[in-house]
């Protein structure tokens, strides 16, 4: 099918063909905002729950989350409008970064250094209400970004990747190029991410594929954002690392177990060779 990735039109497709359930890991973000309706109207979602989804969407309850796991992350907040904007930034301490909730791939994001700008930035960002907040983290200055992508079965976990990025935190995992294994992480470092990874990935009952961001500056592992879903990643770690996580996953979420599956438990961390993702700008397509 070649279709929207809208509610009727999913909707349509189940009825037409009546599946055993609906997979929604593997369509970025737009599937992940389907699945809680898609449940309510009786389709069997497979793998992670929407409710577990939405503990991961929703800033309040995620960062509940990580304060009940003690994890650090940047300091935050939501703002329906200018003044509460301005509280936050003030309170959190500039620099922050500011950007709309309802766009991907780090469109609309800025690093905002003055309440001037900030203002700047509200009254340049199209409507702000309650349905379209934007969201301000503080931001870490000269912080090494991480991402990881890992399966989790419901007890045991897979990390395929923890990748290194060479830009620093805030150039979005799009335009910046990242290495497996990490090359200036110590083993410490290294060990508490793990810890973190397997930790919310527990706590959040992931059944398939999870992409979780990291910070670390002066030492310290800072979460930036967990993702129950495949990441733009997967492809290059599979490669990296020889091991289809894609397939892995979607076994996982009909219910096998990491334990029962044929396919080498590599070590991401400790690997005798480099994979390189770089980012490519198309000029001669957008010049």
């Amino acid at each position: 099918y070649f279709e929207p990735l809208t509610f009727e039109d999913v909707l349509n497709i189940v009825e037409a063909e009546k599946p055993y359930g609906v997979i929604v890991q593997f369509g970025g973000q737009t599937p992940l905002k389907l699945a809680l309706r898609l449940k309510k109207a009786g389709v069997n979602i497979l793998g992670t729950s929407p409710d577990s989804i939405d503990i991961a969407e929703d800033r309040k309850r995620f960062s509940s989350m990580l304060k009940k796991l003690n994890i650090p992350q940047a300091e935050n907040g939501t703002a329906m409008d200018v003044d509460k904007a301005k509280k936050i930034a003030k309170k959190i301490g500039y620099p922050v970064l500011v950007r709309p909730s309802y766009v991907l791939g780090g469109r609309a994001m800025n690093i905002v250094y003055t309440e001037e700008s900030l203002i700047d930035y509200v009254k340049d960002a199209a409507v702000v209400s309650n349905e379209r907040p934007i969201l301000i983290d503080k931001f870490l200055e000269r912080a090494i970004e991480v991402d990881v992508d890992a399966v989790y079965d419901g007890e045991d976990i897979f990390i395929g990747g923890i990748m290194e990025h060479i830009e620093e935190a805030g150039i979005h995992s799009g335009d910046s190029a990242c290495v497996i294994p990490p090359f200036t992480l110590s083993k410490k470092i290294i060990e508490v991410i793990k810890d973190y990874t397997y930790r919310m990935a527990k706590e959040l009952k992931v059944v398939g594929l999870m992409n979780i961001q990291y910070a670390i500056k002066d030492s310290t592992v800072y979460v930036l954002e967990a993702n129950p879903r495949a990441s733009r990643t997967v492809p290059f770690v599979s490669k990296s690392i020889n091991v289809p996580l894609a397939k892995i996953a979607a076994l996982v979420m009909t219910g096998r177990k990491l334990k029962n599956l044929d396919f080498k438990r590599v070590d991401p961390t400790s690997l005798d060779y480099f994979s390189i993702k770089e980012a490519v700008l198309p000029f001669n397509r957008f010049p």
